[in-house]
């Protein structure tokens, strides 16, 4: 391992990311408010960001992430009648603690012991919105993760799954296997992840991608078949929310991008479609029908 990299083990990325949470909530214009990021990403976030490449001028996509995941959450748990949120690899998320939630909502984070530790270290005497649970677990214990969803599905009648920031770190194989045996339950209906294509893969690779490996975090998953990779695992797209015309619509955008959005609509529409669907987030739903169970 590089003692170059500001990255020494994969929750250092939950630090990072609640850095990016603290700064956009304090902005007067912010988007979203998150209370606890400051104290969640702590004094090893700020050097994780400052060590990053490009750290403070990256923040935008994973701030617009966060801000459209907000949104998707809430208008699912109130227009659907979700009654559970399964959080995996939840890091630092203060979701359960900050949206306006239904109290009877139960929010279950998941994640690597130490996190889980170290957040409710951080946030004790702080009171959820919802009943919340929080449960130690490494997801690639393919045993544990079974019995982990055999409980959560027999309680829940309806169920949202988010996986905020997880899947780009694994490989096809252990996507698919997460998607097949979240599958398996009935119970879990949506399911909300981020999604890039294999251009922003490589573009993250060259800007982040050595000193993530270097601290065991490697970027890998990116499937040319976008959001059709998951169809024969059981879920379809029901919602895509394209990164940079989601940056433009919250005014969160890099340098020059209204210029290459306005660039892009002069390409034929298949390219245009190819350059807005270069990073999203997406709602997968639990498909019916021939091609799913």
């Amino acid at each position: 391992m590089s003692t170059n990299s500001p990255v020494s083990h994969i929750s250092d990325t939950a630090r990072w990311v609640a850095t990016y949470r603290a700064m956009e909530t304090e902005r007067p214009d912010a988007i979203f408010r998150d209370p606890y990021a400051r104290k969640l990403a702590g004094e090893r976030g700020e050097e994780i960001v400052d060590g990053m490449k490009r750290g403070r001028r990256s923040a935008w996509p994973m701030i617009v992430r966060t801000a459209v995941m907000d949104e998707l959450i809430l208008r699912t748990v109130k227009q659907d009648g979700i009654d559970t949120v399964l959080n995996l690899a939840a890091g630092l998320d203060a979701r359960a603690y900050r949206l306006p939630l239904p109290e009877s909502l139960h929010w279950i984070d998941v994640d690597l012991p130490d996190i889980l530790k170290y957040k409710q270290e951080q946030l004790a005497g702080e009171q959820p919105v919802c009943n919340y649970e929080a449960v130690a677990l490494d997801l690639t214990n393919t045993p544990e993760r079974a019995r982990l969803l055999d409980r959560v599905a027999a309680g829940a009648k309806r169920a949202l799954v988010l996986t905020e920031g997880l899947l780009v770190y694994l490989t096809p194989e252990q996507v698919a296997g997460i998607a097949t045996a979240i599958h398996q339950h009935a119970a879990f209906r949506w399911w909300i992840i981020d999604l890039a294509s294999p251009r922003v893969l490589k573009m993250m690779q060259r800007g982040w991608g050595r000193q993530l490996k270097s601290g065991g975090s490697p970027l890998i998953f990116a499937p040319t078949e976008g959001t059709a990779f998951f169809e024969p695992l059981g879920f379809r797209e029901a919602e895509y929310r394209s990164m940079l015309e989601e940056a433009i619509r919250l005014n969160r955008t890099m340098r020059l991008a209204r210029l290459w959005s306005f660039i892009g609509r002069l390409y034929p529409r298949k390219k245009r479609e190819e350059f807005r669907r270069m990073s999203g987030i997406v709602l997968l739903e639990r498909g019916v029908g021939s091609r799913f169970s």
